[in-house]
């Protein structure tokens, strides 16, 4: 039986998390709230250190490790923000980080991640198994694995994002949140449930990757082929152990978004509201607008989970028509 994180987890995650995590900032736009006819809270997680809520759990996680784990060091799979997250992290706790990422990641993730002292291993997405790797590099070398979302420290520490949207805003009718392998979901559930339990709850996945609705419209994990899809932060083939049985029991239903609805959403937050956002980022909002009918005159939450996207593949998806 797995031990399920708690709200406690995510409270004490926020306690670790202060002075280390920004505060991301809770955004209006009068021109959302008119398009959906509700009161529409952005929470900017692009403006996250690192550029996105991964950071959170990652910080949060790597804070717990003892001492002989901190000499080895951590090692991490991931295509971007988790990559990012670990590196970081683990600079700032002051120990070594090794960091499988697949080939085709985005140059600007990879920049970053060795930037902040992560040693990568790089792997093909789509014919090797990146766990497998990430767990043989954790035993041979005595390295701790930390996954990037089906571990409860990085679950609690993800949880910290809807805590903050929570305490500033009240509680909320409607919360949307993207979904990959389910850390920002299943966190933003213990949350919801502790502050705000009569708020419907929404995770969002890729179109052309829904595992996560599959699985929870079936009450099993599913698991498929690498979506191909431009939100790189989402292409995950399944839920987690622990993601998935938090998703089935607080989640309200798992929504889906297309493509061009996410580069119509990556326009509107650069021309309207002045924020960089990348694709995965703007699942929630996405699937917020196609169901704006149920939210009319509503108080809706939308988590933005990041902005990390290269400059010129933002210019590419949002210029093409």
């Amino acid at each position: 039986m797995l031990t399920l994180p708690t709200f406690d987890d995510v409270a004490a995650a926020a306690q670790r998390l202060e002075g280390h995590a920004h505060r991301t900032p809770v955004m209006r736009s009068r021109t959302v709230d008119a398009e959906i006819g509700a009161e529409v809270f952005f929470k900017c997680e692009n403006f996250q250190r690192m550029g996105a809520f991964k950071f959170r759990g990652a910080f949060n996680a790597l804070s717990k490790f003892d001492e002989s784990q901190r000499r080895a060091g951590v090692v991490a799979f991931s295509s971007g923000n988790h990559a990012q997250a670990i590196a970081l992290s683990a600079s700032l706790l002051g120990m070594p980080a090794t960091i499988v990422m697949p080939h085709d990641a985005p140059a600007s993730k990879v920049a970053a991640t060795r930037g902040y002292g992560g040693k990568i291993v790089m792997y093909d997405r789509y014919t090797e198994d990146r766990e497998q790797i990430g767990r043989k590099l954790a035993e041979d070398e005595g390295l701790t694995l930390i996954p990037p979302y089906d571990h409860p420290d990085v679950i609690a520490g993800q949880g910290t994002a809807a805590k903050e949207l929570f305490e500033e805003t009240g509680p909320l009718d409607a919360l949307f949140v993207c979904l990959g392998g389910g850390g920002l979901l299943s966190g933003s559930a213990l949350s919801t449930r502790a502050l705000a339990p009569a708020c419907k709850l929404y995770g969002v996945e890729p179109e052309a990757g829904n595992d996560g609705q599959q699985s929870f419209r079936t009450g099993a994990i599913v698991h498929i082929d690498t979506p191909k899809t431009i939100a790189d932060g989402a292409q995950t083939q399944h839920l987690g152990a622990y993601t998935f049985e938090i998703i089935r029991r607080d989640v309200d239903d798992v929504l889906t978004a297309s493509d061009a609805q996410l580069v119509d959403a990556m326009r509107f937050f650069a021309s309207r509201m002045k924020l960089m956002v990348e694709p995965t980022g703007c699942l929630s909002f996405a699937a917020a607008r196609e169901m704006k009918a149920s939210l009319l005159g509503k108080r809706v939450g939308i988590i933005v989970s990041g902005g990390n996207i290269d400059l010129d593949r933002f210019c590419a998806l949002t210029t093409s028509l």
